[in-house]
């Protein structure tokens, strides 16, 4: 699974929460013509999309598996770009 898959993992699911199929929508059109998307923008959707209470969609409809593999990409993506605090 790449990014774009990921991100229109989330898309589908939120058309009854109109900010985060705009966030979402917004992310996938810009991974498919190949953009980078601030690791802010990955870490709301995974946020809110659990707030939504989207997760437990995700997993009837795509089995836990493919959540976990979505869930896992976005993680890494957010972490690679995310900076590391100085100490």
């Amino acid at each position: 699974m790449n990014l774009t898959h990921a991100a229109r993992m989330i898309l589908a699911e939120s058309a009854a929460f109109p900010e985060l199929m705009r966030v979402s929508r917004e992310a996938h059109d810009a991974l498919a013509a190949g953009r980078q998307v601030s690791h802010t923008t990955l870490s709301w959707m995974v946020r809110e999309a659990s707030r939504k209470d989207l997760y437990g969609v995700l997993i009837g409809k795509h089995g836990n598996e493919a959540f976990e593999e979505m869930i896992t990409v976005l993680c890494r993506e957010i972490d690679r770009q995310a900076p590391v605090p100085s100490r």
